[in-house]
């Protein structure tokens, strides 16, 4: 009987227009869902961008318009919050968006010293546009799965989340686990 080895495994890769096998590094070995996790997050935003270019946006600032869109005018210190972000990102995200018509800034009413970051006409245009960009991009991740792989996968997927968060929230935790 032959042991399948973390070193073995191989992971799907994108090489011009085929999809290509490539070996896991045995560094990895000891985190294979860590490493697949990387890999598909990559290959995620990937494609997202290339979804979002054809709207004039970049990975991110859909997420952005998106809280906007829900929530209306917001200081750029609750966007970070909201994204959990640092505040220069978000700085540059709104910039860009700004330069591209999505976003304005506004003074705030209550708070001299904040502006609002709110969506312009342009952006309510574009919200069919990400949406769909967004539906195009659930239909290629969850190809083939079933109703329930979709939930079992979205279930397995908000528990890493809550392991990550716990290990977020408690470093000290996670370095124990060493």
């Amino acid at each position: 009987m032959t042991q399948h080895t973390p070193a073995a495994r191989e992971a799907p890769s994108v090489t011009g227009s085929e999809a290509t096998s490539v070996p896991v590094p045995a560094a990895a070995g000891g985190g294979p869902i860590s490493h697949a996790i990387f890999r598909l997050a990559r290959l995620h935003r990937m494609l997202a961008g290339h979804l979002l270019r054809r709207i004039g946006l970049h990975p991110g600032q859909e997420l952005v318009m998106m809280h906007l869109w829900e929530l209306g005018a917001q200081r750029q210190t609750d966007l970070v919050r909201l994204m959990d972000s640092d505040a220069a990102t978000m700085t540059r995200t709104v910039q860009r968006l700004e330069q591209a018509g999505f976003v304005r800034r506004r003074p705030s009413p209550t708070d001299r010293r904040a502006s609002l970051i709110e969506p312009t006409a342009a952006s309510h245009a574009l919200r069919r546009e990400v949406e769909q960009s967004w539906s195009q991009l659930e239909a290629l991740v969850a190809e083939g799965m079933t109703a329930d792989e979709r939930t079992a996968a979205l279930d397995t997927l908000e528990r890493l989340e809550r392991n990550l968060l716990q290990a977020a929230v408690d470093p000290a935790g996670a370095d124990a686990e060493r």
